[in-house]
C-alpha cells in the first residue's frame, strides 16, 4: 500500500508522482454513451458509463439505485431517507427555512450516490456532495453522471473552502465508531471551518436514535448514549444549538456570533490563518467568529436570499474586510460576465440548454461567470488559482 491507513490517509486523493502524469487527452470509457439529459438524467444512468454494480446489491434495502437492462435507475432512496428523498426533506423544512431563499448552498458528507443533493436542487438549493474513494468505487462518479455537483474528497489535511461559506451541511454518514471519536472530530474541526453563522448542521446516522437501532448496530446501549452525550458536549462547545431531534433526525444550528455562546472555546485558531489551508493538517481549534458590535448581529454580515444573492455584493466585500476586493470591482466583474455569457450564447445557442449539464470554470474569479450562467439547467464547477498573495 503506498499511503498507510492510519486517519484514513489512504482515502486521500494524492498527487501523482511524475513519471505517473498523464500529458495526453483522455479517451472516454469503452461503449460510453451520451447522458441522459436533465432532468432526466436525476433518475438514470447508463451502466456503461459507470460500469459498477455492487451498490445495486449491497444497497438494494435502502432504495439507492438499481440495474435494469443497460441503464442504472436512481429512486432516490438513501441510508437515512428509505422512504425517498422528498418526504425527508419535507421534515428538514419544518425546521430549516428552505424555502424562502435562506439557503443556497450545501453540504452532504458522505453522499452516497447523492440522491439528497439531487431532489434539494428543485428546491432552488445546490448541493455540494462529498464522497471518499472506498470499496463501493464509484459514488462521486455516479453523481456526476446524473448531473449533481459532487467532488471526490476525504483527507487529514484542511478543505480548500472558504471560512463561513455554506449555510446547511450534512453528514448522512457520520463513523463515530472509528477510533472512539476520531473521525467524529475531524468531520467536526473541517466542517466549523465553513459553516455559515446561522447555518444549520444536520446528522442522521449513528448514535442517532439509538434506542431504536442499538441491536442492528451491534452496539450496547452505554456506548452510543456515551458517543451521543459526547457528540452533544463538543456541539454546545462549537457554539451549536440543537435544535430538532424526532426519529433518525438531529439538527443543530451554530449562533450568530461569538456573543450568543454559552460556553467560550479554549483553543482558538489564528483568525488571520483561517484561510490558509493548502496542505495544512487538521489541527483542532476553532476558528473565531467575526467581531460584532451587538448579540444580533451576524459575524461576517447578513447574505441576502436567493436569487437575490446571485449578484449582491457580499457583506465581507461590502465592509471592506476582503484585501484587494472592492463593492465597484465585484459589480463590475459580474456586469463583464453578463455580456460575456449573453456573447457565448449568440456564437453557441446549446450553452444554457440541457445540453450542457456539467460546467467547469478553471479561473472563477469572483465568480462572475457561474452567476451570469445561473440556471436549473445546468451548474457550474468553479475553480481558483491560488498564488502566495492571495
Amino acid at each position: 500500500m503506498l499511503f498507510p491507513r492510519e486517519n484514513m490517509i489512504y482515502r486521500e486523493r494524492h498527487c501523482p508522482s511524475e513519471e505517473e502524469k498523464l500529458h495526453c487527452l483522455i479517451p472516454a470509457p469503452k461503449g460510453y454513451t451520451t447522458p441522459f439529459p436533465w432532468p432526466k438524467s436525476r433518475d438514470y444512468a447508463h451502466y456503461a458509463n459507470v460500469p459498477y454494480k455492487s451498490l445495486t446489491v449491497e444497497k438494494a434495502v435502502q432504495n439507492w439505485v438499481q440495474f435494469q437492462g443497460n441503464v442504472f435507475q436512481f429512486p432516490g432512496g438513501g441510508t437515512m431517507f428509505p422512504q425517498g428523498a422528498d418526504a425527508y426533506i419535507d421534515e428538514l423544512a419544518s425546521v430549516i427555512p428552505i424555502a424562502d431563499g435562506s439557503v443556497r448552498t450545501a453540504l452532504d458528507t458522505g453522499c452516497g450516490v447523492a440522491s439528497w443533493g439531487a431532489y434539494l436542487l428543485k428546491r432552488n438549493v445546490l448541493t455540494m456532495s462529498f464522497a471518499p474513494k472506498d470499496n463501493h468505487k464509484a459514488q462521486v462518479q455516479f453523481a456526476l453522471e446524473r448531473g449533481v455537483p459532487a467532488v471526490n474528497w476525504c483527507s487529514w489535511h484542511h478543505y480548500v473552502f472558504h471560512t463561513l461559506l455554506e449555510p446547511l451541511i450534512w453528514p448522512n454518514v457520520l463513523d463515530v465508531s472509528y477510533h472512539g471519536l476520531l473521525m467524529m472530530v475531524c468531520t467536526l474541526w473541517k466542517l466549523i471551518e465553513f459553516l455559515r453563522p446561522g447555518g444549520y448542521w444536520i446528522l442522521s446516522g449513528p448514535p442517532i436514535n439509538w434506542k431504536t437501532y442499538y441491536k442492528t448496530w451491534n452496539r450496547s446501549k452505554e456506548d452510543l448514549q456515551a458517543e451521543q452525550r459526547k457528540i452533544e458536549q463538543l456541539a454546545e462547545l462549537l457554539c451549536w444549538e440543537k435544535k430538532y431531534e424526532k426519529g433518525d433526525i438531529a439538527i443543530w444550528r451554530k449562533k450568530l456570533n461569538a456573543k450568543s455562546c454559552q460556553k467560550k472555546f479554549a483553543n482558538l485558531c489564528k483568525s488571520d490563518e483561517a484561510d490558509d489551508v493548502w496542505y495544512k493538517k487538521m489541527e483542532s481549534c476553532k476558528t473565531p467568529f467575526p467581531e460584532v458590535a451587538t448579540a444580533n448581529e451576524v459575524a461576517g454580515g447578513k447574505l441576502k436570499k436567493f436569487p437575490a444573492r446571485l449578484f449582491a455584493v457580499p457583506p465581507l466585500i461590502a465592509e471592506g474586510l476582503v484585501p484587494g476586493i472592492k463593492a465597484e470591482s465585484y459589480q463590475e466583474d459580474n456586469e463583464v460576465w453578463k455580456k460575456h455569457v449573453n456573447a457565448y450564447k449568440r456564437i453557441n445557442r446549446l450553452i444554457g440548454t440541457t445540453r450542457y449539464r456539467n460546467v467547469m470554470d478553471m479561473n472563477a474569479g469572483l465568480g462572475g461567470f457561474a452567476a451570469a450562467l445561473e440556471s436549473q439547467k445546468s451548474w457550474v464547477r468553479r475553480f481558483f488559482h491560488i498564488t502566495k498573495d492571495k
